[in-house]
């Protein structure tokens, strides 16, 4: 369906409900058994007045695994009749607040209802979409939604607005439909003739490019349940990069092209940064970089890198396919903030969900901050490559370290 059918059909549900109905967005024997509607939610839903539960058009219970706290801010994309801006609400306390956001008037409207039914006040609904979602940057704790991005044609833009709206460690999580692998035509047509809710539906592996694309790391989905034809509900969650005060930890962009070469140029300047004496061009850089693991730290109230990470292949030969080498630079001013640590923290969990088992790298002796940075975050010594090359003339060594992956 397209963008204005789709809310023209759920603002049909919205006052279906409105009037008392029960609603259902997919056949019955789906909701019953397949935990479609109400029948994916635990008890907490009991407590909510019987109109809120009726309304329910979801494919699982994402709040169950949201993981919120007293006093955080959570914003449901697509939030329908509000069942989980209402749970959302009761579990972040009087201090926190609830945001639902829906394209669909007749939605809100009914979301508004049962808020005001419950007795939930810190609840707040928006009108919107999920691809221009209408908050600030770095504003909220948590993203949920529930059965929502799968409809959308523009699921890079939605995924890329419940990132700019986190702050940093903020959680994603999401119950959707996704499918176990491409779905052919005649497999599509038979799930959605039977259940009618995987219009847009991603494959696992598509869904986890999407996500790392958008900048996130620490990425899990959950099968929870088998609608048959290789369409499954799952559990979505991943997380945006921790980062200091006002920092942000982003995929690097081609626009951060000259302030990523100067910081590099910078760091080669202190002579105990590599061997290399010169940045490189952004062409070579960008040729010898593995565009899915390069990162930016940058300032977020001015938009200025101040430090990037990135990684290479050790080696075309599959067997090393999991094997990278890295390097990580911080602006010479911006030293000693705890940069470095977060932007490594990322690089590593983005490796993990890429697949890589190995990253190592080769440090000056003499830079001992790097060495203990990279011990902190459980690289190790794997010995010293003695009067390895020259530089500016002299004779170096070089430590040769490692992580290992304990998860890959």
């Amino acid at each position: 369906m397209a963008h204005d059918e789709i809310i023209d059909h759920y603002s049909s549900l919205a006052r279906a409900a409105l009037t008392g109905e029960t609603v259902t967005d997919c056949d019955p024997e789906s909701f019953g058994q397949e935990c479609f509607g109400v029948a994916g939610y635990d008890e907490d839903a009991a407590s909510l007045p019987e109109g809120v539960v009726r309304a329910s058009l979801g494919c699982g219970n994402p709040v169950a695994a949201a993981e919120l706290r007293a006093g955080q801010t959570v914003l449901d994309l697509g939030s329908g009749g509000g069942i989980d801006v209402l749970l959302s609400a009761r579990r972040v306390g009087p201090h926190g607040t609830a945001y639902g956001l829906d394209a669909s008037a007749d939605m809100l409207e009914l979301a508004r209802r049962n808020a005001a039914q419950a007795g939930v006040p810190n609840a707040e609904f928006l009108h919107g979409t999920i691809e221009k979602v209408p908050l600030p940057d770095r504003s909220v704790d948590v993203v949920i939604s529930n059965c929502v991005i799968n409809l959308s044609d523009d699921k890079a833009g939605v995924l890329a607005e419940a990132f700019r709206v986190l702050r940093p460690g903020g959680r994603f999580g999401v119950s959707d439909v996704v499918a176990d692998g491409a779905l052919d035509v005649t497999r599509r047509a038979a799930v959605e003739e039977r259940i009618g809710c995987v219009a847009g539906v991603l494959p696992v592996a598509g869904y986890r490019e999407l996500l790392a694309a958008a900048g996130f790391v620490g990425v899990r989905i959950t099968l929870t349940a088998d609608h048959g034809d290789g369409v499954h509900s799952a559990i979505v969650q991943a997380a945006k990069p921790s980062a200091g005060p006002a920092l942000e930890i982003r995929p690097m962009r081609a626009g951060d092209a000259d302030q990523v070469l100067d910081i590099y140029q910078a760091g080669l300047d202190t002579g105990q940064a590599s061997f290399e004496t010169t940045a490189p061009s952004w062409a070579d850089f960008d040729a010898a970089k593995l565009a899915h693991l390069r990162y930016v730290a940058v300032d977020a109230s001015t938009g200025h890198v101040v430090g990037w990470v990135a990684g290479s292949p050790v080696s075309a030969r599959p067997v090393y396919a999991g094997v990278i080498e890295h390097s990580i630079y911080v602006h010479p001013g911006c030293q000693a903030q705890g940069i470095g640590r977060d932007l490594l923290s990322a690089f590593v969990a983005a490796g993990e969900d890429a697949g890589v088992w190995t990253i190592q790298s080769a440090i000056f002796p003499e830079n001992t901050a790097s060495l203990v940075l990279h011990r902190s975050l459980g690289f190790r010594v794997v010995g010293t490559r003695e009067r390895i090359g020259r530089h500016h003339g002299v004779w170096r060594d070089v430590i040769f370290i490692e992580r290992r992956s304990p998860h890959v």
